[in-house]
């Protein structure tokens, strides 16, 4: 029997890839997910073999139903089987506009990515989880974990979909965590807020000062490996009487302040 598999999609670098390195951390054989065309270009792939973890890489678009259906097949028939499935990937805008003139280009290429491709890469894990069950010893117990943001309830008006593709994300982890808890499946949203990553990396200056005035009660960036602790509480087990439940990775932003 192997040991327990994780995947994370959108590993290659920041919160994915600090996740990713957590659950190594914690036994778990990992499977890196991105569109890199090759894994032999990705330096994190040689970091984590050379730090002894058990990796592989599979290129996967999540918005394109032939990849979530290769990515998962591809981890099925290496290893047999599935525990952790941490839908990482997404993207932000490629411009911010003012939702007044936001385009349906930008609105279709977030959402396709951001809620379509992890609603149905949940929707494809879950099917394949509940198949395992019935296959595997009694100590197969799998979860799910989305990533989603503050802007699941934060307006932010010159990126509206990608607010609107996190909101999705929040409803996406609800409604899977009810339907999979009848399966013994919990379903779980970490929340990041403002992380130190190539993302905020433009707006590094802006939101620095913003923190330093009081925007968080934590008063610093937070770090991939913030985010990542979390996802660890999660697949930890000792949460899993609380499918459903959001895990504030944003030091504190989403207390509410006189």
């Amino acid at each position: 029997m192997n040991g327990k598999v994780a995947a994370v999609t959108g590993s290659r670098r920041g919160i994915g890839l600090a996740v990713l390195k957590g659950l190594a951390k914690e036994s778990y054989t990992i499977v890196m997910s991105d569109i890199s065309p090759e894994a032999e270009t990705l330096p994190a792939i040689n970091t984590l073999k050379n730090d002894g973890y058990d990796v592989c890489y599979i290129r996967c678009d999540i918005s394109i139903n032939k990849d979530r259906e290769a990515f998962i097949n591809a981890i099925i028939n290496k290893y047999g089987r599935l525990d952790v499935l941490v839908n990482n990937a997404g993207v932000a805008p490629k411009s911010r506009l003012d939702i007044l003139e936001t385009t349906e280009e930008s609105f279709d290429f977030v959402m396709n990515i951001n809620l379509k491709g992890t609603f149905f890469m949940c929707q494809l894990a879950a099917n394949t989880m509940i198949g395992l069950q019935k296959q595997l010893m009694d100590d197969y117990r799998p979860r799910i974990v989305n990533i989603s943001s503050i802007s699941a309830y934060t307006s932010s008006s010159n990126r509206g979909e990608y607010c609107m593709s996190k909101a999705g994300v929040s409803m996406a982890t609800m409604l899977f965590a009810d339907r999979l808890a009848a399966f013994s499946i919990p379903v779980f949203e970490v929340r990041p807020g403002i992380i130190r990553t190539d993302m905020t990396e433009g707006v590094k200056g802006k939101y620095e000062k913003m923190i330093e005035n009081g925007l968080t009660p934590i008063k610093r960036f937070g770090q991939p490996e913030d985010v990542a602790d979390c996802v660890m509480a999660a697949v930890s087990g000792r949460l899993d009487f609380a499918t459903g439940q959001v895990l504030n990775a944003d030091g504190g932003f989403h207390i509410r302040r006189l």
